[in-house]
């Protein structure tokens, strides 16, 4: 019914406007062990700490990390925290920003301390000025929404009622949107939708869809009821009702309803998921996919963000992965796309004490010398991790013409593999810094080659590990295997 290989591949070149509250989101990861003496309170003694763009910003995150160029309008105070918002939006090379400086307020920034060990939330600190801002950064706001509209294929307005979607802010932005036929997609606050009339697609989460109708939404059918009500009431075209474990149900005008339910994942944390939900439904709708293809996209980006810890961004290669039927299912637990899991998986096996070997390679048409080394790799460690090139990366080394095919297909197959427990992608031409970020103790490669020609040896030596050759099978090779296959295709 979808076409999700090429909706997916058409979203690289969209350009969505963002306009909301931004924020500062740091997380602080920590063990707790003890009470304090001083008061009945724990202790966390920290271990790291994470600093990423929150609120809004981390819709216009997702849409970067998409591929999707973000033309992003928010207010930030004059303050430490607006200037590392500053700084961090200036380093996103698809994000445009056009920030208001409003001195009278503060930067919006929460702080929530976590347990790394049971990714449990224990503590959130804010800091927040929840009121709207000055008529003068009113106008501002306006005047650059407007003025960016023009090159945009979709707006999504990302409310936390902080201040920024005032509702003269949101009505002009909307009607200019629907004057310039863009579809506008809001995740609302509060309980008065009416501010949103003429929004094209808006998203509330159940309780957020039964405070605005008053009406109760335990079931399918009562959600249905309240999004058709909610959807008069906002002459939306459409309802998207986020419903946490029980997946997604959406509501366009004249047709049936569709209900689908969310994917079974390990949910590690579900800050800034519905700001994933919003980024990927921003980015289809701009891209012309209809109502339902955005849903099911974007019910498959919430499953990445939540198996991620804090304010996650979901990448394209992890969405294809959720949403195409392949043996990604199967081995979803297996390929990672994302670096950030994969310090929390060597983070997980470290605890455990387990020894982490490391092996790296195109795999672009697997063949039994492959299965030899990575069948011989996997005894010499607890856990194996296969360093995959990307498809730029494998086309920079073997030529015009390679892969034969894509790093999701690759990784797909290498993760069904017993022998392999982690296949991570990298994008460099050599594999020195994932290694750098893995810090095997076992690192291995193929008999073909000599210690000294193999990359990352002087840094796992240095580190206490061991470099391991094992032994090939001869006569097998990928390229010749590719020249033979477009040989005879020839004939």
């Amino acid at each position: 019914m979808f076409d999700f290989d090429k909706e997916l591949a058409d979203l690289r070149g969209q350009t969505v406007l963002c306009i909301g509250d931004l924020m500062l989101d740091d997380f602080v990861y920590g063990e707790v062990t003890r009470i304090s003496p001083e008061a009945p309170a724990p202790v966390i003694a920290v271990q790291r700490s994470e600093t990423t763009i929150g609120g809004a910003g981390n819709v216009a995150r997702n849409l970067a990390s998409l591929g999707v160029r973000c033309v992003f309008v928010g207010v930030i105070g004059e303050d430490d925290a607006g200037r590392a918002l500053t700084a961090a939006l200036q380093a996103e090379p698809l994000i445009d920003a056009r920030l208001v400086i409003d001195a009278s307020r503060p930067t919006t920034r929460k702080v929530r301390f976590v347990s790394e060990h049971y990714s449990t939330h224990l503590l959130r600190a804010d800091w927040e000025l929840a009121k709207p801002v000055a008529k003068d950064k009113e106008q501002a706001l306006i005047d650059h929404a407007l003025e960016e509209l023009p090159r945009v294929g979709a707006v999504v307005l990302s409310d936390y009622a902080k201040g920024v979607l005032t509702p003269r802010v949101t009505r002009m932005v909307i009607d200019a949107a629907n004057k310039a036929r863009k579809p506008v997609i809001v995740d609302p606050k509060g309980t008065d939708y009416s501010v949103y009339r003429g929004a094209t697609l808006i998203t509330p989460n159940r309780q957020e869809l039964a405070a605005a109708t008053r009406k109760r939404v335990d079931s399918e059918a009562e959600i249905v009821a309240a999004a058709a009500e909610l959807a008069k009431l906002v002459e939306s075209k459409a309802v998207l009702v986020t419903r946490s474990e029980d997946g997604m149900t959406l509501l366009v005008t004249g047709e049936e309803p569709v209900h689908v339910a969310a994917y079974p994942v390990k949910v590690r944390d579900v800050s800034g998921a519905g700001d994933t939900v919003a980024a990927v439904l921003s980015a289809m709708l701009a891209a012309k996919a209809g109502f339902e293809a955005a849903m099911r996209a974007a019910n498959a980006a919430a499953a990445v963000a939540v198996s991620k810890r804090g304010t996650a961004t979901v990448s394209v290669p992890e969405l294809r992965g959720r949403i195409l039927p392949a043996a990604a299912l199967a081995a979803e637990e297996k390929v990672v796309f994302d670096w950030s899991l994969l310090d929390e998986r060597l983070g997980e096996w470290r605890r455990q004490g387990l020894r982490i070997g490391f092996t790296n390679g195109c795999f672009d048409l697997l063949h039994p010398g492959h299965i030899k080394v990575l069948t011989a790799a996997r005894p010499l460690c607890d856990r194996l991790v296969v360093g995959l090139n990307s498809d730029a990366s494998v086309a920079r080394l073997k030529g015009e013409g390679r892969p034969v095919q894509d790093a999701h297909a690759r990784a797909e197959v290498l993760a069904a593999l017993a022998a392999v427990d982690l296949v991570v992608v990298f994008e460099e031409d050599t594999p020195l810094k994932l290694i750098a970020r893995v810090r095997p103790k076992t690192l291995i490669k193929g008999g073909d080659y000599r210690l000294d020609q193999v990359v990352g040896r002087e840094q796992v030596e240095a580190d206490g590990g061991e470099v391991v050759l094992v032994d090939i099978v001869p006569g097998f090779s990928t390229t010749d295997l590719v020249k033979r296959s477009r040989t005879a295709a020839k004939r």
